[in-house]
């Protein structure tokens, strides 16, 4: 009786300790993140079926595809940044397109925001005013060929500077710092500007939140 008794009270602490451990295991490292908006709040110039898409499905597929990539891998125990600068092939790919797409969604906003006076000062200093920078910046967006994404970037001393990059490609592994960034994929503006990629660039203008893009700044 005894002896069954202390079997009863350890399958008692046993179980719920296992049940702990295997809803650890099924949790997902990464998660979709929470949109800091309503998915109607950037309508007109983005969509609610946009971001039901391009959010809801895309960055979400991005998303999945990196937990089961990493999953029983030195990768799972890495943050998202991390694993953007140290893979390669598919794993890059998904685990970019995840960190991408989390900057670019974050970096937005329904209201309008001025730039403050750190950014604006670096910006004038680096391409001659915000317009000029507008402009460059327009300019490398329209012409990545195919799918990829367009970013200001900082290096270690402060210097801003445009890059492009085609597919999930990002200024992580170049040991740079992405301060924004824009998804010059189709998927990114078909729905609401059909082929006109120009005219979704002169939206993002209206959308982004510069208060988040200087709070990037690092040097």
């Amino acid at each position: 009786m005894k002896k069954q008794t202390l079997k009863h009270w350890a399958l008692l602490l046993v179980l719920p300790l296992c049940t702990l451990l295997a809803q650890a295991q099924s949790t997902p490292r990464h998660t979709l993140p929470a949109l800091p908006y309503a998915m109607n709040a950037l309508a007109p110039l983005m969509s609610q079926e946009t971001l039901e898409y391009h959010y809801g499905k895309h960055l979400n597929a991005y998303i999945n595809n990196l937990n089961k990539l990493i999953e029983g891998t030195a990768f799972a125990e890495m943050s998202l940044e991390e694993i953007v600068k140290k893979s390669d092939g598919a794993l890059f790919n998904n685990a970019a397109q995840a960190w991408n797409h989390t900057v670019f969604f974050g970096g937005l906003t329904p209201k309008p925001t001025a730039i403050p006076a750190l950014l604006e000062e670096r910006l004038v200093r680096d391409f001659g005013s915000v317009a000029m920078f507008k402009e460059a910046f327009g300019k490398a967006a329209t012409s990545v060929f195919g799918s990829g994404w367009t970013w200001l970037a900082e290096d270690t001393e402060g210097k801003l500077m445009i890059k492009s990059y085609p597919n999930a490609g990002n200024p992580l592994p170049e040991g740079l710092n992405p301060i924004l960034g824009i998804d010059v994929w189709e998927h990114s503006y078909y729905i609401d500007y059909r082929n006109n990629r120009g005219a979704y660039i002169e939206a993002f203008w209206k959308l982004l939140n510069w208060n988040v893009a200087a709070d990037r700044l690092k040097y």
